[in-house]
């Protein structure tokens, strides 16, 4: 029993270990009738009785109580401690709790017994009561019993009424109450609470419990690598499962996958002192943790072999199942990381897994996960930018081959961000596109252009005025009403349809029919220029040129580029050159005029020029400026 090895007994006020002088028993004993006479209490005089209660009191009454005897068989295990740490008197109750012969712990030493001086603040706070400095003392302890079973008991330590007085050292009762059956309902109840019924695995409340002992563990303790890792798993098609053959099977097929997980955990641990913990963190969800990883190699090969230990098909209750895992994967230094970040680093490398073709693992890219992170940043802040008035126009001109004048702008947006600085459209349009703030951000633009190409044609009344192209998303067609807005917009600023160019991709506008293509005829009708933005790229079904209201095909710029030219002499694409001049005959003779993009050199220009292109735009004229520029552009002109 832990605390009742034989050998010289301390002074508990002191250090235990130092053995006490033997008591007679009849000093034994009239210590045990003194502190009786403490829990009885003091002695009070009787007053004198006259008359009927003199009668009163002479009436036969009870026999006295026996306190030494209630204290002897109190079922509670009881001790009188003195000041010294010395067990007084001990009761059948406690003989029996610790596994002692009766009448045998008297002069023993009380913290031996009940294991109190085996961490340092329990035996602080024990002296402390004993000094009288302190109250009480309340802990729980695990004792070993003599014939071989542990027990738990809980101890509390209180002075003695009278000595509770006395300033310097006083007398206690020491009780130790058995709560074992209690501590194993608790470890029941606990285990419960932290297993998963179906898989019996850890649950998601074990794993993260385990996870923060781990990177606490990793961060501060010296003698481990300072490094955890995380395989992610989640079944692909799991389900189709359900839904086909129903839950059980299902949670049949959960118990077959944590089977092999576990004996998968169990080889990858052989050898080393703690086997990766594998958790069902919910639905078809687990976890593979490496507490002391040892690096990306070890976490590599785990997903590996859990990979392979699912590709071999389940016989379930006359079923055979085939099933395959996506599983991200990571591994990084315990000191300052969260359980959050490691789950959202684990979350994001398994959805990749998941969208690179499944049935794989992908260990995490710092990298690849800042662009997901601006991304997500981008997306998250783009409404409120808009409202914040942080985007802003650059303008590119649109010019006339045949005389090299400025017939029209494109408005080009940027989004000059506060932590990014400023993004061209490529970064940010995909995004508004996919959470709908296109529409609010095509207001914009569309507003914003048209009030500037009024502003131009009013402070240049002596020459023709240009027109202002802006581009528009599919979305700003199917999820707003673009015919109103333009119409709207148009009279607000007081810019003429005729000076409005609207750009369309080509996969946008081609097959276009119902509301894209009765907007489309509204606009044209209204006056509004249609363009149809990198033709020759998209589906490129030249019979919808016949039926669409088209004013304008802009040429993709890879066809220019197919236009190579050294020391003044023509080395271009035969392809290309064909394909540009058919189409320029055919738009013309649909009525429809043609912009070249991407135009860099002169030779470009010149050869274009040859086969009938109408404008160009391009660095050879300029790049995109700021309304200003265009505005000195236009007064030089």
């Amino acid at each position: 029993m832990n605390g009742t090895s034989q050998g010289p007994t301390p002074t508990a006020a002191t250090t235990p270990g130092r053995a006490r002088p033997a008591v007679t028993e009849r000093r034994e004993s009239e210590r045990v009738d003194h502190h009786v006479s403490e829990l009885r209490g003091p002695e009070r005089p009787v007053p004198e009785l006259r008359g009927p209660e003199r009668a009163v009191r002479d009436r036969p009454g009870p026999e006295p109580v026996d306190y030494h005897g209630a204290f002897a068989h109190a079922p509670l295990p009881l001790a009188v401690v003195d000041s010294e740490g010395l067990v007084v008197s001990a009761n059948h109750a406690l003989d029996a709790l610790l596994g002692a012969a009766p009448g045998t712990l008297g002069g023993r030493v009380a913290a031996d017994l009940v294991d109190l001086a085996s961490d340092a603040r329990t035996w602080h706070a024990y002296r402390e009561v004993l000094r009288g400095r302190q109250a009480k003392l309340r802990c729980t302890r695990r004792l070993k019993h003599p014939d071989g079973h542990s027990l738990w008991v809980q101890i509390t330590v209180s002075p003695m009424p009278e000595s509770a007085e006395r300033g310097e050292g006083r007398t206690v009762l020491l009780a130790a109450a058995d709560i074992s059956a209690r501590r194993e309902l608790q470890a029941r109840l606990r285990h419960v609470q932290m297993h998963d019924p179906v898989t019996r695995l850890p649950n998601r409340n074990l794993f993260f419990e385990r996870l923060a002992s781990a990177l606490e563990a990793g961060a501060y303790d010296d003698t481990s690598t300072g490094r955890v890792g995380l395989c992610y798993l989640d079944l692909d098609g799991f389900k189709a499962v359900n839904d086909t053959l129903g839950h059980r099977i299902g949670d049949r097929l959960l118990a077959a996958v944590a089977e092999r997980l576990t004996r998968c955990a169990d080889q990858a641990g052989y050898g080393t002192v703690t086997a990766p913990l594998v958790a069902r963190l919910g639905g078809d969800e687990f976890a593979l943790l490496v507490e002391d990883s040892t690096g990306t190699e070890q976490l590599t090969d785990l997903a590996e072999a859990a990979l392979r230990a699912l590709q071999e098909p389940f016989d379930l209750a006359g079923q055979r199942l085939s099933v395959s895992a996506s599983i991200g994967v990571v591994e990084r230094r315990a000191a300052g990381t969260t359980t959050t970040g490691l789950m959202q680093a684990a979350d994001t490398t398994l959805y990749w897994a998941k969208t690179d073709g499944k049935a794989r693992w992908t260990l995490f890219d710092p990298e690849r996960n800042a662009h997901r992170m601006t991304r997500q940043t981008l997306s998250s802040s783009l409404r409120p930018a808009v409202e914040r008035d942080e985007f802003v126009l650059d303008y590119q001109p649109l010019v006339g081959l045949d005389d090299e004048g400025v017939r029209g702008v494109e408005a080009l947006v940027r989004w000059r961000h506060p932590q990014f600085g400023l993004l061209t459209p490529n970064r940010f349009i995909g995004l508004a596109e996919e959470d709908g703030s296109i529409v609010q951000l095509g207001r914009w633009v569309l507003r914003t252009a048209c009030r500037q190409a009024r502003r131009w044609q009013l402070a240049h009344p002596e020459r023709e005025p240009v027109f202002v192209s802006v581009n528009v998303a599919v979305r700003q067609v199917w999820d707003s009403d673009l015919v109103a807005d333009v119409a709207e917009i148009l009279a607000e600023t007081g810019l003429p349809a005729r000076l409005l160019q609207l750009e369309l991709t080509e996969s946008a506008v081609m097959g276009s029919a119902g509301r894209p293509l009765q907007a489309l005829q509204a606009l044209s009708d209204m006056g509004v220029r249609i363009a149809i933005d990198d033709f020759g790229t998209g589906y490129s079904n030249l019979a919808y040129l016949s039926r669409l209201p088209v004013s304008v095909l802009k040429l993709d710029g890879s066809f220019v580029r197919g236009f190579q030219y050294e020391e003044g002499e023509a080395h271009s694409n035969p392809a290309d050159e064909l394909i540009v001049e058919a189409l320029v005959r055919l738009a013309h003779r649909l009525g429809i005029t043609v912009t070249a993009e991407c135009v860099e050199t002169a030779a470009q220009a010149a050869r274009l020029r040859r086969i009938g292109c109408d404008t160009g735009q391009g660095w050879l004229y300029s790049r995109p400026v700021p309304a200003d520029r265009i505005s000195a552009l236009l007064r030089a002109a």
